[in-house]
């Protein structure tokens, strides 16, 4: 059982109850907890387990840390992985669409008595992975909820819903949001406790703005940031990219895309703009198994500008070049590169998740 740090400092009464349950839950067999206090002490942690199966309570990146971690000791296919979600609603929108329980104790007993669920995910030619969907562009604020991206290492950043200033990585502020929606500068106490005297104005001057601006939904040349003060809309500049499934030629360099998502298994549902509403078929209770009738399949969607008919296909494998881009997959954001290549790997890891019927 590891403990993500972040987990701890937001939410510890979630954090207990769904260690007791585990525990007693557990019984004779026993339970090892893991505190650790960073990504080292993490990653030794998980590989230290011995023949236990690693169970996180934490949020989405706690999940993709862990996944990440069996994927480059390639052990990833061998080992069933179980989740506890903590975390604000938006820190968990990954768990929640691969159809984790978000009750505490739900969560804990679907880690005892649930059943293990085979699940897609995405490979690129650069290591990472995906497991609920990638989509270009990233965004400016990574996505609807508002917050910071905070640096992850080289060339990746990490999203923290919530959060209104500049968040360092190593900070536990996720779902935090303490300087409100106008920026760390606007209307926040300063260190001597004095309000800045812009902060109303500038707050005036963004809502005439947003109400002048055309709205034109999450892709368009415009969006609302959810939960930004006057309904603050953002600009989404369309992109000229050539993207390829399968060989197929989608878009290319001509013609500029307003957005492109990728889906492995069609299991991302609502939390992927322009794909599916469901995860995938099966007996109709809305888990699904990372499959679907596409036959383990990628679902792209291609986006154009104006909002013209979408274009949508299946693939094995998608490849988007163009000038320096970035992409959001999952929590994290890639780039800048000029060539990327996504495979689906059909089965590539295993969830636990509740029983059917």
């Amino acid at each position: 059982m590891v403990i993500d740090p972040v987990a701890r400092s937001t939410d510890g009464e979630s954090v207990r109850i769904a260690r007791d349950v585990l525990c007693a839950g557990a019984g004779g067999s026993g339970a090892k907890i893991c505190l650790p206090e960073g990504p080292e002490e993490f990653a030794r942690a998980l590989a230290r387990r011995g023949q236990r199966r690693p169970v996180v309570i934490g949020d989405d990146r706690a999940l993709l840390r862990v996944v990440g971690l069996l994927h480059r000791e390639r052990e990833l296919a061998g080992v069933p992985v179980s989740m506890v979600p903590v975390g604000a609603p938006a820190a968990v929108a990954l768990s929640r669409s691969l159809g984790v329980p978000q009750d505490t104790v739900a969560a804990a007993r679907t880690v005892l008595d649930g059943a293990e669920r085979a699940m897609d995910l995405l490979t690129d030619d650069s290591g990472g992975i995906v497991l609920g969907g990638l989509r270009i562009p990233c965004g400016r604020d990574g996505g609807r909820n508002g917050g910071r991206w905070a640096a992850a290492g080289p060339g990746h950043r990490v999203f923290v819903p919530g959060a209104a200033g500049p968040v360092d990585a190593g900070e536990h502020t996720v779902g935090a949001g303490s300087a409100g929606a106008d920026g760390p500068s606007a209307g926040v106490p300063g260190a001597d406790g004095h309000r800045p005297w812009w902060g109303p104005a500038a707050r005036t001057a963004r809502s005439a703005l947003a109400l002048l601006a055309p709205a034109a939904g999450f892709w368009g040349s415009s969006r609302t940031e959810s939960g930004a003060a006057g309904g603050r809309r953002v600009r989404v500049p369309e992109q000229r990219l050539r993207i390829e499934a399968d060989g197929v030629l989608l878009a290319d360099l001509d013609r500029p895309v307003r957005g492109v998502s990728v889906v492995p298994g069609g299991q991302a549902g609502t939390g992927w703009p322009g794909t599916g509403a469901g995860r995938g078929v099966g007996d109709g209770d809305g888990q699904g198994d990372g499959r679907d009738d596409g036959g383990e399949l990628a679902e792209v969607v291609v986006h154009w500008p104006g909002g013209g008919h979408p274009i949508r296909a299946r693939a094995r494998a998608v490849t988007v070049s163009g000038a320096d881009f970035h992409y959001r997959a999952d929590a994290v954001v890639g780039g800048p590169v000029r060539t990327r290549t996504w495979t689906v790997q059909p089965g590539a890891w295993r969830l636990q998740l509740p029983r059917r019927g």
